[in-house]
């Protein structure tokens, strides 16, 4: 089977020019000014841009928090990403009982069967032995290029600062990228406990008791021990100015260090946390202020920042109401759970199926970045960086045809009746946007077409990472 996309504006992260691109099965076998293929279907993308389907390279999947779980599985999730133009996505593999392998595993059987766009993996290391130090060498072989430390969640999710160390030697060596959620785990002990003991419960105590210097700190010693190391570090979702700095820093000084940041962190701020319902945006780290939003939309422009993910793990606001979701009633506990103390409040959000639509939007229709920027920090980069390229995140002959025909005058009224995660709300509720897919291709595949959903479960597929790129 072939189609061939006609009339349209390929943008890549290089360049745009306009192209016809023809399909054959799930590859792109011909990309030229004029093509004729009588045995192929044609899609006329008159008016539209031919974008690379995006990558989220940040989303957890099935996450247990607490007393209850993150609301969109793998079918859901995937779905909900298919219709903002997202095609691939990577998860997390918590370290749980047994081996490093036996985690990849239980994590793999759960997307098996559901997942209806393409998936990778990151592997957590949150406990640190000579076992698993001798298990990091093998993760290749199961297709993960990529690990996640922490300096934070003391007793639960942190390693120490030489464990950290031990970890980025050993995946230097065996050509692992090691990302690091950088917050001072001690500091945010210290000033929940005096918070609750002050009687102080509500949402905005959340980003009080995490204070944004924790992260500025934290993000230049994840650099510092990746200098040390001598091995390549990635910053995850990056949420204040000072940690730009921290990372232009190492980066002037020949560190090969990388970042992300995430959507709610430009539109947001600690000020929504103050809300009646505050709750929606409680996410680790918490939103800051607009100086800096400031920051990180200059790390973006400059370069600086190479990545922009969602950290997308959704909750109910109130899982005590059941939404309709696919004809079906459904209901999982949510950020309700915390009403009565911050420390109980799921933290997470969703926005895998936000993030394109709403970055082109500000973005792009601002002239804020180019739409080849745009292409690069949302396909190209994380694609390159995670070892994916160039199978994905790119317009190229032998590529996958992973695509979204992009229509930049396309208007609508956003919110939850448009966005398809299995959740009670959207922070987009009511926001005019701008720019918005009309066709998804994943594979060769039409997935979406104008808000209706042609996928299926089990269509995705696991994805085998290969050496990533330093960007």
């Amino acid at each position: 089977m072939k189609t061939l996309i006609k009339n349209g504006t390929l943008v890549t992260a290089e360049s745009s020019f306009q192209a016809d691109l023809l399909i054959e099965g799930e590859h792109i076998i011909q990309i030229a000014p004029s093509i004729e293929a009588i045995d192929a279907e044609v899609v006329d993308a008159s008016g539209q841009l031919v974008l690379p389907g995006g990558i989220d390279a940040h989303v957890h999947i099935n996450l247990p928090m607490g007393e209850t779980v993150s609301s969109d599985d793998y079918y859901t999730g995937s779905k909900a990403a298919a219709f903002g133009g997202t095609t691939t996505i990577i998860d997390f593999v918590s370290q749980d009982a047994g081996s490093l392998a036996e985690n990849i595993a239980r994590k793999r059987a759960e997307a098996e069967g559901k997942a209806a766009i393409d998936y990778n993996l990151h592997m957590n290391i949150t406990r640190f032995d000579e076992s698993v130090a001798e298990e990091l060498a093998d993760l290749p072989s199961l297709g993960i290029r990529s690990i996640k430390v922490f300096t934070a969640y003391n007793n639960r999710l942190r390693l120490g600062d030489g464990e950290i160390f031990k970890v980025m030697r050993i995946a230097g060596r065996h050509g692992l990228l090691t990302m690091v959620h950088a917050e001072n785990g001690d500091v945010i002990d210290v000033l929940t406990a005096e918070a609750l003991a002050q009687g102080h419960t509500s949402p905005i105590w959340h980003a009080r008791t995490r204070p944004g210097w924790g992260e500025v700190e934290a993000s230049l010693r994840a650099v510092a021990l990746a200098a040390q190391a001598e091995a390549p570090v990635y910053i995850v979702h990056m949420n204040m100015a000072g940690e730009v700095d921290q990372l232009a820093y190492g980066r002037a000084h020949d560190v090969p260090a990388m970042g992300e940041t995430c959507p709610q962190y430009l539109f947001f701020s600690e000020k929504d946390l103050e809300r009646q319902d505050g709750a929606k945006w409680v996410c680790s780290p918490p939103l800051r202020s607009p100086a800096d939003q400031d920051g990180l939309w200059h790390g973006i422009e400059t370069g600086t920042i190479q990545v922009l993910a969602t950290d997308h793990c959704p909750f109910f606001y109130d899982g005590t109401k059941p939404i309709l979701y696919e004809g079906k009633l459904v209901s999982i506990p949510g950020k309700e759970l915390g009403k009565d103390n911050f420390t109980r409040i799921p933290n997470g959000l969703p926005g895998v199926g936000d993030r394109l639509p709403v970055f082109w939007t500000h973005a792009v229709g601002a002239c804020r970045i180019t739409p080849n920027q745009f292409v690069a920090l949302t396909s190209t980069n994380p694609a390159r960086i995670f070892g994916l390229y160039p199978q994905k995140g790119c317009l190229a002959v032998g590529s996958d045809a992973d695509l979204a025909l992009w229509d930049p005058n396309y208007e609508l009224t956003y919110g939850v009746h448009v966005a398809q995660h299995r959740t009670d709300y959207n922070l987009y509720e009511g926001w005019q946007l701008k720019g918005f897919p009309r066709q998804v291709f994943l594979r060769g595949k039409r997935i979406v077409a104008d808000q209706q959903w042609f996928g299926k479960a089990g269509s995705g597929r696991y994805l085998m990472a290969h050496p990533g790129e330093i960007l």
